[in-house]
């Protein structure tokens, strides 16, 4: 892979080559009305975590997935974890090792020992910390449903450069403003056509609290995470991540930030690097949808950086060419709340 950062006054623009997550098909077009949500607002706000099920024996291939089911009490803990900044990665009411690693970060950060378990008790602490609604009404503005939009973005990343990197959908749009899956808007939603504008839905109360005061920054490739501390050694952030690959594994010790690029450009360079993306050097136009994302946080380590992605879902638990992907809201929040100078340590 390979980035170069220009941060000029024309713009700031990334030039890189991280490799972009295999995409999912993404439909334009609404899915079929349902007769009624899956979950409603009331279910949410009141909800509780279901007790941890027991592992199921992994399906035999060709057999179809389970419907999509998701808990009113999971979905509650992950946007109360979302505004504290111990980030669920996208929040989908299923739960999963991203938000257990989110749990436990939040758990020692609070001074509470160690544990990642959803339960009651959890939940009551973080309601206690933040008494707000976990949901609330938004009505779709022109602005929200108007294009350009992009076909999803696929491996040949010249045919990506050509169509563009923007959202797929006005849904897809909305999803990754509210920080949930396309499924669980869509549930909450049932027949809402998100193509027209004027129509209210129902979605997570999430914030933008400012991250301040950041002074390092740890990247467990372990874990798999991004964590964020003050001068005092205090966890302000806790951030998924996917870090690095086989291929070309993330950097090890300590380096800089030395700047950040928001809508960043895309650039394979196959002077500087091969993944077998072809010969041709290729510029991917800034988007949502680029192989980095929203924004890009540019290390000292040469073609390094922190930085969006294209497909949140797929945030922890998929490969990076060698950068540290965060989905695009987690990677905006980190980037506002930190300079050049700010020391990101391997471990």
């Amino acid at each position: 892979m390979s980035f170069r950062i220009a941060l000029a006054a024309a713009g700031l623009f990334a030039l890189a080559a991280c490799g972009a997550p295999s995409p999912d098909q993404r439909p334009d077009a609404p899915s079929a009305a349902a007769p009624r949500p899956l979950l409603t607002a009331d279910q949410i706000e009141t909800g509780q975590p279901r007790p941890p099920a027991p592992p199921e024996p992994a399906p035999a291939e060709g057999a179809p997935l389970p419907a999509y089911a998701p808990d009113p009490g999971m979905v509650r803990l992950q946007i109360l974890l979302d505004r504290s900044r111990f980030s669920p990665g996208v929040i989908d009411g299923l739960g999963g090792e991203n938000t257990r690693q989110a749990i436990a970060a939040w758990r020692k950060a609070e001074g509470l020992g160690e544990g990642d378990t959803a339960d009651a008790d959890l939940l009551q602490r973080l309601a206690a910390a933040d008494a707000g609604r976990v949901m609330t009404r938004y009505v779709l503005t022109a602005a929200d449903v108007a294009g350009p939009f992009s076909p999803p973005p696929g491996a040949d990343l010249a045919a990506t450069a050509r169509a563009g990197t923007n959202y797929t959908s006005a849904r897809e749009r909305l999803a990754e403003r509210f920080h949930m899956t396309e499924p669980l808007l869509q549930g909450l939603n049932p027949g809402v056509d998100f193509r027209r504008p004027g129509q209210t839905i129902v979605v997570p109360a999430v914030t933008n609290t400012p991250l301040v005061g950041v002074a390092r920054i740890v990247v467990d490739k372990t874990e798999r995470s991004a964590r964020a501390y003050d001068e005092s050694g205090a966890l302000l952030a806790f951030y998924p991540a996917t870090i690095g690959s086989t291929e070309r594994p993330a950097p090890s010790g300590t380096v800089t930030v030395v700047g950040v690029a928001p809508e960043p450009d895309y650039t394979y360079d196959p002077e500087r690097v091969s993944y077998d993306r072809g010969d041709a050097r290729i510029v991917v136009p800034a988007g949502p949808n680029n192989p980095v994302g929203s924004v890009w946080i540019d290390l000292s380590r040469d073609t390094y950086g922190i930085h969006g992605s294209p497909d949140p879902s797929k945030i922890g638990k998929t490969a990076s060419n060698g950068c540290v992907r965060l989905t695009n809201w987690d990677a905006e929040q980190l980037a506002a709340g930190v300079k050049p100078g700010v020391t990101v340590r391997f471990i």
